[in-house]
């Protein structure tokens, strides 16, 4: 056993913070900690190729401009953000409903539950103002529960276009999109850029983490983005024995879709809302991930075409950035203008113009602005219409959570009293059910 690191974490039963380390034993790395009312835990959180000490990328932290709540009673039990917190906002969710036409054994915000009404079209309005003065030119999701059960989307949209957002991205099921002629042209119209849509793999997968098949609402919903000028981001979320073998799969569909579809985002499933699981369950690791896909991947892929963050933390997320060229993938991110140490407002910075630039439906004409720099010009130079980005994060629960990592997060949950929560935070869920901060803020 080797002590690779020593951070803070929370007791997964009581939530109490506790001392934690990272030790390894073979190719594994344990999160480990121990409460003195209910013992110790200890549970994977990176298994495999490459090494954690070969991934991680130093960072300088850079604290938010604008703090909303004080450190007084220390991470994570502040977070508004609080002026401790080491990385900006590259991408800030806004939940505009609770409702859900879905009841996904595995939704994070186990949506579609008694809750509290939705905010009206004003008081969204109002919050998306703040939020672009508190977080500055962030990205933007709107997320829910199943923001198009809201008949007033389109209006949230320009709501949010007129707020001044960078990219205006809609979290979605696809089920309205492809079910309603002239939906997806409506959301175009207000102002939007992408949709970030749920994309499991088969028929058997999305029975399994969603309730029943739906491969080809998924794919019609594709098409009517497609024919809308919108960009679409595949989420798949990976379950062990589930669908962790239909990477290459999804891969496939994706490149058969260039160039409606502009990437991928895996998303290992976590004890989050309506999905608490054991620890002794098998999960996911980011190596895990990214191996599998390299390894489904037809040999299009290898894994040294990925590489860490520019802004989260190095185990939160990989990524990479392709060409499709006469039937293959040319890794442009090995050659991207992101590698070695990174102040964490560069990485930043750089990180939320990638997905500004690679998110959203294709536009080589973009112009550059007249001061642009090195990187401004090499995201222009790989802009063509068959890019494809490629990327997985891996999110915290109650069992993997690491505050060292919780710090250093740039996604974050606009809540509705105006604080800003890194969304692990937001969405983490004790093994009894309890909340930290989803429902209490």
């Amino acid at each position: 056993m080797e002590i690779l690191g020593r951070t803070g974490s929370l007791c997964p039963v009581c939530l109490r913070r506790l001392p934690a380390m990272r030790e390894r034993r073979g190719d594994t790395v344990f999160l480990t900690r121990i409460c003195p009312e209910h013992g110790e835990f200890r549970v994977p959180v990176w298994r495999g190729s490459p090494g954690l000490e070969h991934w991680q990328r130093p960072k300088t932290p850079s604290r938010p401009q604008r703090p909303q709540t004080g450190a007084d009673q220390g991470c994570p039990f502040d977070c508004g953000l609080c002026p401790e917190h080491g990385q900006h906002t590259c991408t800030a969710l806004v939940e505009v409903t609770q409702d859900c036409d879905l009841g996904c054994p595995v939704c994070f915000a186990s949506s579609g539950e008694a809750q509290e009404p939705d905010p009206s079209l004003a008081e969204l309005t109002a919050r998306l103002t703040r939020l672009r003065q508190d977080a500055g030119a962030c990205n933007l999701q709107l997320s829910g529960g199943e923001p198009c059960v809201r008949p007033d989307l389109p209006d949230i949209v320009a709501a949010s276009r007129s707020a001044g957002f960078v990219l205006i991205q809609v979290n979605s099921n696809g089920l309205r999109l492809a079910r309603e002629p002239g939906y997806a042209e409506a959301l175009a119209t207000a102002g939007l850029d992408s949709v970030f849509l749920q994309f499991d793999g088969s028929d058997r997968a999305c029975a399994a983490l969603r309730g029943r098949p739906l491969l080809d609402e998924k794919l019609r919903a594709i098409e009517a983005c497609g024919r809308a000028g919108l960009g679409v981001v595949l989420v798949p979320t990976l379950v062990p024995g589930i669908n962790d073998n239909e990477l290459g799969l999804i891969l496939d569909l994706a490149l058969e879709r260039q160039p409606v579809v502009r990437g991928v985002h895996f998303q290992p499933a976590a004890s989050f809302g309506r999905f608490p699981w054991d620890p002794a369950v098998p999960r996911l690791t980011l190596p895990e991930v990214l191996s599998a896909l390299a390894a489904q991947s037809h040999g299009l892929l290898q894994s040294g075409d990925f590489h860490p963050p520019c802004c989260e933390h190095a185990m939160c997320s990989f990524s990479g950035q392709f060409v499709l060229e006469q039937g293959r993938l040319r890794a442009v991110s090995r050659d991207e203008p992101c590698c070695g140490p990174l102040e964490a407002r560069e990485g930043a910075r750089r990180a939320k113009a990638v997905t500004a630039r690679q998110w959203a439906a294709p536009d080589p004409e973009q112009p550059l602005p007249p001061d642009a720099d090195d990187f401004q010009r090499f995201l222009a130079r790989h802009a063509g219409r068959r890019r494809l980005s490629l990327s997985c994060m891996a999110f915290q629960d109650a069992w993997t959570l690491d505050l060292e990592r919780v710090r250093g997060c740039c996604i974050h949950v606009a809540a509705p009293d105006g604080r800003r929560i890194p969304f692990c935070l937001y969405n983490l869920t004790a093994a009894d059910g309890r909340t930290l901060y989803r429902g209490r803020c």
